[in-house]
């Protein structure tokens, strides 16, 4: 989750969506991704950025099944799992749609 959603808003609303949209996942409580904006891009921070990433969601990610879907909210957590596993994350607005994609057109009365 992203930190800054993670400590304004939460991630209930999330939650209540993806189960409604039938995705089955786990949500990491990692805390921050470590890039945290443009921490990780501040010179002198790399090491902290990338031990921060290393602490649990870089390993997760890298862990997980090459067919699993990796979502992730903020742009920086996205460029961090990137950067960090050459995966790609995706938004969970990118996940939904994809979703529409597959059902095709749908008709409403």
């Amino acid at each position: 989750m992203h930190c800054h959603q993670h400590a304004v808003s939460g991630f209930d609303a999330d939650r209540e969506l993806i189960a409604r949209a039938g995705i089955d996942g786990e949500v990491l409580d990692s805390g921050c991704c470590g890039l945290a904006g443009d921490f990780g891009f501040t010179e002198g921070h790399y090491e902290v950025s990338s031990a921060i990433g290393e602490r649990e969601l870089l390993p997760r990610v890298r862990a997980a099944d090459p067919d699993t879907l990796v979502l992730a909210d903020g742009y920086s957590c996205r460029t961090q799992i990137e950067q960090g596993t050459g995966r790609r994350a995706l938004h969970l607005a990118e996940a939904l749609a994809l979703g529409l994609d597959r059902r095709g057109p749908t008709r409403r009365d």
